[in-house]
């Protein structure tokens, strides 16, 4: 959320001398680069383009992107249409027919367009085309400049959040007269920075985002925008288009701990070792996520592969479909004979039964701990003969 407010005193990161010359502490950052980049390694590992799942997976991965990156900002979007957008555009039959719209395609353009298309240089004009598309029709109560930096200088822009009568003011944006120089700068930067071997990739991203956000260019949608260049300069790192990962929703699931580190920021000068570690430590997090969500899958082929001829009742696959989920939804400490009750809407005596019958099978295996408390987990060996 963006607000116009009176000038404040805090000398702001922008207004050092040494602006935009950052530096980190090294010693502090490398050790969370490193596991970021080996989580980054694990999951390029396990991303094979020619899996038939590859573009439904991209579609929600970029769904997500979207949807959680306007969450941040408070703001929820029409998925079903969105989906229908995206799915069009990247050619994938997803069974979808929801009607689109002029914000669900603009939204979809956007994002296929920010991480398509990696060795085209960035231009200003493509950061005020996209802008343009986040905000394809007029507001209904503040009408929005879109494709159009800010102008009002009279008073300084601030970034805040929170309750509108008890705002938390972050961090002060530079004027709007500065806005023509300081992006000429930093589009420079984001072009030749690429071709920097002395820049990692990933550190080269984390700039990217601070840099941006510090500008708050326009009057509304800098964090979507800011969020939206920082995946094209993930994919850069990567050197391809779709990731298996989505950053917004790990910056969504910590939220209140993005303002606070953009506002620590904001008022430490120039060291940006604490941002740096926070971007790294949420981008190995959407990495992990990712990681587990594929391995999820990958279980769940090779457990129907070796169950295909296995005789199962409508209940039981519906309740191994349930577990193979993972997470909580997939009861990730194992099912009860109770809980299987629930799921499979049958009698308790049934439920016991079919989870006996499962276990003979080879489908399921009892946890440690057994008695009347018994809890049921996949059985992730061969099928028992």
């Amino acid at each position: 959320m963006i607000a116009p407010s009176a000038p404040s005193s805090p000398t702001w990161i922008w207004q050092q001398p040494q602006w935009p010359t950052f530096h980190w502490q090294s010693e502090i950052v490398a050790p969370v680069l490193r596991r970021t980049t080996l989580r980054q390694g694990e999951l390029l590992g396990l991303n094979h383009p020619a899996d038939p799942a590859h573009p439904a997976q991209a579609l929600d991965t970029l769904l997500t992107n979207i949807v959680n990156s306007s969450a941040i900002e408070g703001e929820r979007l029409n998925v079903q249409s969105l989906r229908s957008s995206l799915a069009r555009r990247l050619g994938v039959s997803d069974g979808s027919t929801y009607p689109v719209s002029q914000r669900s395609e603009g939204l979809a353009e956007l994002m296929i367009e920010a991480v398509t298309a990696l060795q085209k240089p960035l231009t200003l004009d493509t950061l005020l085309r996209w802008h343009a598309l986040l905000f394809p029709e007029p507001g209904l109560l503040q009408p929005i400049a879109a494709g159009q930096l800010r102008q009002d200088d009279d008073r300084p822009m601030q970034v805040v959040s929170g309750r509108i009568d008890q705002p938390r003011v972050h961090f002060e944006a530079p004027p709007a007269s500065s806005l023509g120089t300081e992006l000429t700068h930093f589009v420079e930067w984001f072009n030749t920075s690429l071709g920097d071997d002395a820049l990692d990739p990933l550190i080269r991203a984390g700039l990217c985002h601070l840099h941006l956000i510090t500008l708050h260019p326009f009057e509304d949608g800098n964090g979507r925008l800011t969020r939206a260049l920082t995946d094209r300069a993930l994919a850069q790192a990567e050197a391809q288009s779709i990731r298996l990962y989505a950053m917004s929703e790990a910056i969504m699931a910590r939220r209140s701990d993005y303002y606070t580190v953009l506002e620590s920021t904001q008022r430490d000068g120039m060291d940006i070792t604490e941002w740096l570690v926070w971007f790294l430590e949420t981008l190995e997090t959407a990495m992990r996520e990712a990681i587990a969500k594929i391995e999820r899958t990958l279980q769940r082929q090779r457990f129907w592969q070796r169950h295909a001829q296995t005789a199962l009742s409508d209940a039981q696959i519906k309740v191994l479909e349930r577990l193979l989920e993972g997470g909580e939804c997939g009861f990730e400490n194992g099912i009860s004979a109770s809980q299987y009750q629930k799921v499979a809407k049958v009698s308790k005596a049934t439920a016991t039964r079919h989870l006996q019958d499962l276990v003979e099978k080879g489908c399921l295996e009892p946890m440690p701990g057994g008695g009347r408390s018994t809890r049921y987990r996949i059985n992730g060996g061969k099928r028992s003969e």
